[in-house]
Parts: structure tokens; C-alpha cells; sequence
């Protein structure tokens, strides 16, 4: 039987536990061969002290059955690079599923693979989906077809999850989690905007201005570019 292929995107400042969450469990499952994608095999610096490297190009890639492209603050940058949103588009053709972590559905998006389809993000993000036709979903883990996007950042490994279960088995799916003891117990009920205490969450906001701003620019010009391309090909 041929190897699962299994490709996360990788791009300079990515937020590595967007990216390691789901490495950890897809590198687990029976079968699975798992590819760090990039541009070429220099390594990608992540938005911690973590340099990450390539173990495969865009060139040599071959046709994976799950593309997982990761998010962070590098996606603004990502939603206008005309080579990466291109070679997603090539393996979205041959792809069983396409899938992303945090504000990884927004480069998705930028790539025209969202349209029509539910898609979840971070929380900060969620209403920038729309820009590229996708349907916001406010769920940790959201399933349309064979689209399925993770929430913010520790959503990766619940969204991973989700996949080795109908990648594999359920049974397969609960030994990954057992073996990595995944029993989330947070000391604080802060993980959310709907749960964490109104002055934090203000303050977490305040903070985010200038990030959502300069998201807000990315996302319109890669929209424009989208509907541009869209219309050209109609």
C-alpha cells in the first residue's frame, strides 16, 4: 500500500505550535509520510527562537493527500505570495483533504480554496474569512467536505485528531491522544473570548490593534487579487 503523504506548509514567522501540534499526531498514525514543505530546504525561521527546516521543496513535493498549512503572524505575508497560493491550488487538485491551523484558512482563502465552504480561524481572524468567500464557523474544529480548519494556535491538535480518525480509525485516533497524555486541564477559563474576563480580553485587543490593521490591508489586496483572477478566468 502506498504511504500517506502528509504535507504542513512551512513560511517564515509561523506560529510553531501551529505547526508541532499536528506534526506530533500526523507523524503518528499508521502508514503516514509526513513532509515539512518549502520554497526550497532553507530553514524557515518561526515567530518563537525555533528555526524550522524544510525537508522537502515545492519542486520535489509529491502529491499529498493532506495539505495542512499552519498560521501566525507570517500569513499576512502568505495570503499575496503568488508561488505558495499557487502550488496549493496545484495540490488541491489531487488532494484528498485540504486543511489549516489558526489563520492558516486565510492563505486558503487567498487561494480560492474556501469559497462557499464553512471554515473556522483565531478568534482575531474570523470575520476576515468572508473577504474570500468562505463561510465563518466559530467552531475548534470545523468539517465541510473535505475542508477542515482548526482554530487558534492548541485547536491544531484537536483539529489533528479529528483527521487521524478519518485517516485511520477512531481506535487509532484515541492511542495518538493517549500516548501523548492529551488531558487538557487549563488553570485559567481564559482560552476564549466568550470565557475570559472582560479586562483581559480588552486588554489582549488593545495589543492586537496594529497586528489587526496590517491584516486587514493584506487580507483586502488578496481578495482584490482573487475576485481580479476569478473574473479574468471567467
Amino acid at each position: 500500500m502506498a504511504a500517506l503523504q502528509i504535507g504542513l506548509l512551512l513560511f517564515p514567522n509561523l506560529t510553531q505550535l501551529d505547526l508541532t501540534g499536528p506534526l506530533q499526531v500526523f507523524s503518528r498514525i499508521p502508514g503516514a509520510k509526513v513532509h515539512l514543505v518549502g520554497k526550497t530546504l532553507a530553514p524557515v525561521p518561526s515567530d518563537t527562537a525555533l528555526l524550522l527546516p524544510p525537508t522537502i521543496a515545492f519542486a520535489d513535493c509529491p502529491q499529498l493527500d493532506v495539505v495542512c498549512v499552519p498560521g501566525g503572524v507570517g500569513t499576512d505575508d502568505l495570503v499575496g505570495d503568488a508561488e505558495t497560493l499557487a502550488f496549493l491550488r496545484r495540490q488541491a487538485e489531487g488532494a484528498r483533504y485540504l486543511t489549516s491551523v489558526c489563520t492558516g484558512s486565510l492563505v486558503l482563502g487567498a487561494a480560492g480554496l474556501l469559497r462557499g465552504y464553512r471554515a473556522t480561524t483565531h478568534w482575531s481572524a474570523l470575520d476576515d474569512l468572508a473577504a474570500f468567500g468562505a463561510i465563518p464557523d466559530r467552531g475548534r474544529v470545523c468539517i465541510d467536505r473535505n475542508r477542515i480548519t482548526g482554530g487558534g494556535v492548541t485547536a491544531g491538535i484537536d483539529f489533528a485528531l479529528t483527521l487521524a480518525a478519518l485517516l485511520a480509525d477512531r481506535t487509532t485516533a484515541q492511542a495518538i491522544q493517549l500516548m501523548l497524555e492529551y488531558n487538557p486541564a487549563p488553570p485559567f477559563n481564559a482560552g476564549s473570548p466568550d470565557t475570559a474576563p472582560e479586562d483581559v480580553l480588552k486588554m489582549l485587543q488593545e495589543r492586537m490593534q496594529g497586528a489587526r490593521k496590517r491584516r486587514a490591508a493584506a487580507i483586502a489586496q488578496a481578495a482584490a487579487r482573487l475576485d481580479a483572477e476569478t473574473e479574468t478566468a471567467a
